[in-house]
């Protein structure tokens, strides 16, 4: 297996900063997750003359020129004078988040972080959204080209998020004429991660809906923090998509991983996840099973273009994922207590992929439904 990348172990000296005529970077949500690891890369980069630092807590990164504050704050376009780049990363996808609250703390710290990087004179923003944006159609092409129609609908989770990011962004530089936006897209992104796509492989059966075509592609977060480090240092631009070489079928995930399927008729199973979600015992939408149905695979031809390459295989990924969510328990998105996932378990192999009838009377109760 691959072993992370040994820049974002340590930076250097920071006097010896002056002498760089590299960019000055500044990162949102740079405290923690993909943020906190872009930071250190970049602290530890001999191409990045200085790290900026935004976030609403202060990060461990001693380096970078700290700023505690939230991104829809006005006051962060002061903050950003004097860099010549931004990378956006502080989004909400948590699973939990109430999905309004989300959507508005999404939008609007985007919209505010493209204004105020104008009105600072930085001349690049980068945003990462998601893959998720082609959509999983069962007619898509398999790659998905990276210039393909954006075809998902704001039925899964933050996908609608993601599709209004992405809007800001191809907009932002008709309102504010020399201001490029970069649009990062990863793959199924793993590595400290919780997304409805992680929680699929902590069940004990993978759900496969009778008659799709899933297939897999995964992306390590150590390989999206590279990816976002070439569009810092504008080795690639426009918008490109992040992941492994290829793809996965299911079968083969299956086989790797030592998990069976429990295969189910389209209507079961959309019909139960709507009606799990809509009572409020899961997380995750119907709409987020379309993504484990149909192919949604892209080409990551650009930055192949740029010399970029991924350091880890889809195979090493779902290996690493497995290690990760070890001992969890997910039935439908919703993560188990030990008491949950027992008696799940007992109920039979359609109960730990959606729920049943049983566990659904049991959870009513708790809640006084």
């Amino acid at each position: 297996m691959s072993s992370p990348d040994p820049q974002v172990r340590g930076a250097r000296n920071p006097s010896t900063r002056s002498a760089v005529r590299g960019p000055v970077v500044a990162v949102t949500g740079a405290a923690s997750g993909v943020g906190d690891l872009l930071t250190r890369r970049l602290a530890a980069s001999e191409e990045i003359k200085r790290v900026v630092a935004i976030d609403e807590r202060r990060g461990e990164v001693e380096e970078a020129q700290w700023h505690i504050l939230d991104v829809r704050d006005p006051a962060i376009a002061e903050k950003l004078r004097g860099a010549d780049v931004v990378v956006h990363l502080a989004v909400d996808l948590d699973l939990e988040t109430d999905p309004a609250a989300r959507t508005a703390y999404n939008v609007r710290g985007t919209q505010t972080v493209l204004t105020a990087a104008a009105a600072a004179g930085v001349h690049r923003v980068v945003l990462c959204t998601s893959a998720m944006v082609y959509g999983a159609l069962p007619d898509n092409d398999i790659p998905l080209s990276e210039d393909a129609e954006l075809r998902a609908t704001a039925e899964a989770t933050g996908v609608g998020d993601m599709l209004e990011i992405e809007r800001l962004g191809r907009r932002a530089p008709r309102a504010h004429p020399g201001l490029n936006v970069t649009v990062v897209r990863p793959a199924v992104l793993v590595g400290g991660t919780d997304t409805a796509l992680t929680r699929y492989f902590e069940s004990p059966r993978l759900l496969v809906v009778a008659g799709s075509r899933p297939t897999w592609q995964f992306c390590h977060v150590e390989d999206l923090v590279s990816a976002l480090e070439y569009a810092a240092l504008e080795k690639v631009d426009g918008e490109f998509a992040v992941g492994c070489e290829g793809w996965l079928e299911q079968e083969e995930v299956e086989e790797l991983s030592g998990i069976r399927r429990m295969e189910l008729p389209s209507a079961v199973a959309l019909g139960t996840a709507a009606r799990l979600h809509r009572i409020g015992l899961t997380p995750s939408p119907a709409g987020d099973l379309a993504y484990t149905m149909h192919p949604w695979v892209v080409s990551v031809g650009r930055l192949h273009d740029a010399g970029w390459r991924p350091r880890w295989t889809n195979e090493e990924v779902l290996a690493a994922l497995l290690e990760e969510v070890e001992g969890r328990h997910t039935v439908a998105g919703r993560r188990l207590g030990r008491k949950d996932a027992t008696a799940a378990g007992a109920a039979g192999a359609t109960v730990a992929l959606l729920g049943t009838a049983a566990l659904v009377r049991q959870m009513r109760k708790r809640r006084g439904l």
